[in-house]
């Protein structure tokens, strides 16, 4: 069975010549001892694929009588220890974890829901449902539900849901149709109806988004983000161009959440980590060629100048050179 989380323009792929046992024989001998040596557990665990990992996760427990992850997290710290455990995990169970530590304590991380509810497909949204009920003995639903309000939050269940089209197939009448309904349901009336935005960007596939935004700017010579900016506001308005942006190019979505994730003052290791996790097995070679497009300089280059030492190292494998 085809797995949901590979696609064919990651960075990361199959190992050849791969022994789970053999690695997770490398990985003890790594931690155990004085002193861990980070950078086996770097060429190790950055090169092989996330099946791959769970094998090695699954050997080491069997030798060791260990989770691999309790021995990382015992043995490691910071930045880098958060991308090695993130490695082991997954994706679906990674996620999970993101959108539960998004909901938990005071205030909700809302950029973090966003960024993962707008751009997963229906398929690995089912998976990570499942994740997180197994994990949490919650339905993602329900927490969504209890941590956001409003039309935000209705969007946000609509994602949770899965209930996008994953189909290919585009219906020029349909995009014709749903072009007028969001004229109509924004533009064109004193106040906006949000349901209908949120109805057609949450349901539709995004081939067919694509085709329904092009037919919208003919009827309105304007863009759908700019209307989406000007009727709306808050997470929701948020959450709607993200949609847009994943919809027309999901590479360059992610590309621009690295630029801000490395730009500036302070890096935001968390989302540098997790987009650098999450997309290497299925477009980040993609992304790269976004973002030296956005920036003008390469994903490589800015990862070297913002980060160090052994987080660094993981980072540069997983992003597979320099553009």
């Amino acid at each position: 069975m085809a797995s949901v989380w590979v696609g064919s323009r990651g960075t990361v792929k199959d190992f050849p010549g791969f022994s789970a046992g053999k690695d997770a024989d490398a990985i003890r001998k790594a931690i155990k001892g004085l002193g861990t040596d980070e950078d086996s557990l770097n060429n190790i665990l950055t090169q092989r694929s996330n099946t791959q990992r769970q094998l090695i996760v699954k050997e080491y427990q069997a030798a060791c009588g260990k989770e691999l992850k309790d021995d990382l997290k015992g043995d490691l710290s910071g930045n880098f220890e958060h991308i090695m455990v993130s490695l082991i995990l997954h994706p679906a169970y990674f996620d999970a974890k993101q959108l539960k530590q998004a909901m938990k304590g005071t205030g909700t991380t809302e950029s973090i829901l966003i960024e993962i509810l707008a751009s997963r497909t229906s398929k690995q949204m089912k998976e990570v449902g499942d994740a997180y009920y197994t994990v949490y003995g919650k339905s993602l639903g329900d927490e969504i539900s209890s941590e956001t309000s409003g039309d935000f939050r209705k969007a946000l269940l609509f994602l949770a849901n899965a209930r996008r089209d994953e189909s290919m197939k585009v219906d020029e009448q349909l995009a014709k149709k749903d072009a007028e309904i969001l004229y109509n349901a924004g533009e064109k009336k004193w106040g906006t109806d949000e349901d209908k935005f949120i109805e057609i960007l949450c349901l539709r596939s995004f081939p067919q988004l694509k085709l329904t935004f092009d037919v919208y700017k003919s009827i309105c010579s304007k863009d759908i983000e700019d209307s989406i900016a000007s009727e709306m506001s808050g997470h929701l308005e948020d959450l709607l161009i993200s949609i847009v942006q994943c919809a027309r190019n999901l590479p360059a979505f992610f590309a621009k959440r690295l630029h801000k994730a490395l730009k500036g003052a302070g890096t935001d290791e968390f989302t540098l980590t997790r987009i650098m996790v999450t997309r290497s097995e299925l477009d980040l070679s993609e992304i790269r060629n976004e973002y030296k497009k956005l920036a003008g300089y390469s994903l490589h280059s800015a990862i070297k100048s913002d980060t160090s030492g052994d987080y660094e190292a993981a980072l540069l494998k997983l992003c597979g050179g320099e553009d």
